[in-house]
């Protein structure tokens, strides 16, 4: 059954503090504070668009620290959004905020209005790198938060950064690490951006923070990804969404000043997992191979031909290997089968 996610977006409300690498008005889009008319008229919109009558709906609060606005703005907030709820319209809402703004309080407050879903901003597992980066909290509230969230049995989610100030490709799988010992049910991977007008880019102007680059992020979130995927926890973005203000630097409007941007970042992550994959088995067969055939679910076909078919091409510079792609509905996705269509001669018999 598909999921769609109603986004209403609260930037900058609740947070106490401006994080480093921080601008929500870039990063959201959104200028004003909202109005329960406007979260009224998104849904609806949201609800008018949706085909499929039958799909889950679910209206996510993003931006700011949810738990951290005013007490009578949340519940006019969440009100709002539980009378579609009531009316059977929508099936669940979600929010976002911050591990220091979770207590018992909060949460039963949230179970009232029929919250399923908060996820945390933890970014790191590491109290310098939060330190640094201007966070104000230390993973000791993130431990104590998520347990209380899954005490409370909502559905948990993490979200961590990769190439915070200070932080490594080692802090970062350990954050992961640490993050998959507290089980959420999912987690958002975002590489840092150095977006206008914060501390960070002052930072990045200074020459006191060098962003990683697209290679660099990649191989990191190619570290990671498996260690979530092998416990089973879905990963449910690599990367910040594309947006008028989030894309590429060179393009006019763009808040991004640097780091390791790209439209599609997630498929980058991917097709590169795709592509050690494949080139392990073929060199388990002990052979050179000259053209292979894969079978896979049409649903990984894109990530299996690489970004601009770069797989496809780097195989055949790399390896002088032509790859064939074969599609069946009943290989499981992300599973593969290998079939050797032709070999290369060895050296010796070319030469008798």
């Amino acid at each position: 059954m598909k999921h769609y996610i109603i986004p209403i977006f609260v930037p900058h409300l609740g947070c106490p503090n401006d994080c480093v690498f921080c601008n929500q008005k870039s990063i959201s889009g959104q200028q004003k504070m909202i109005t329960k008319e406007d979260i009224r008229n998104t849904i609806n919109f949201y609800l008018e668009n949706i085909k499929d009558k039958e799909a889950k709906k679910e209206v996510a609060f993003f931006g700011g620290s949810f738990t951290g606005i005013d007490v009578e703005k949340q519940e006019e907030f969440l009100q709002t959004a539980y009378e579609y709820i009531k009316k059977g319209k929508i099936d669940s809402i979600r929010i976002s905020t911050r591990p220091d703004y979770i207590d018992k309080t909060i949460l039963k407050r949230l179970k009232k209005y029929k919250v399923k879903t908060i996820e945390l901003g933890v970014q790191s597992a590491n109290d310098y790198v939060l330190k640094q980066s201007k966070r104000n909290h230390t993973f000791e509230d993130v431990k104590r938060a998520s347990k209380l969230i899954r005490w409370y049995r909502f559905n948990l989610g993490h979200q961590m950064m990769v190439g915070l100030p200070d932080s490594t490709k080692i802090d970062e799988i350990n954050t992961a690490r640490e993050l998959i010992k507290l089980k959420p049910k999912m987690v958002r991977i975002y590489p840092v951006l150095v977006i206008k007008n914060t501390r960070l880019e002052k930072e990045y102007l200074e020459g006191k923070y060098k962003p990683l680059t697209v290679i660099q992020a990649v191989e990191t979130c190619k570290e990671i990804v498996p260690m979530f995927m092998k416990k089973g926890i879905e990963i449910i973005r690599i990367g910040l969404q594309n947006t008028d203000e989030i894309t590429d630097p060179s393009i006019k409007g763009s808040e991004v000043v640097a780091g390791p941007y790209h439209p599609a970042f997630r498929q980058l992550v991917e097709s590169s997992l795709w592509y050690d994959n494949i080139v392990e088995r073929i060199k388990e067969l002990n052979v050179k191979v000259k053209k292979v055939q894969i079978t896979i679910n049409p649903k990984d076909v894109n990530n299996v031909i690489g970004h601009k078919r770069e797989n496809i091409d780097k195989l055949k510079d790399m390896y002088e290997l032509d790859l064939i792609v074969k599609q069946d509905e009943k290989i499981k996705k992300g599973k593969f089968n290998l079939e050797v269509l032709e070999t290369y001669p060895e050296f010796l018999e070319e030469h008798n």
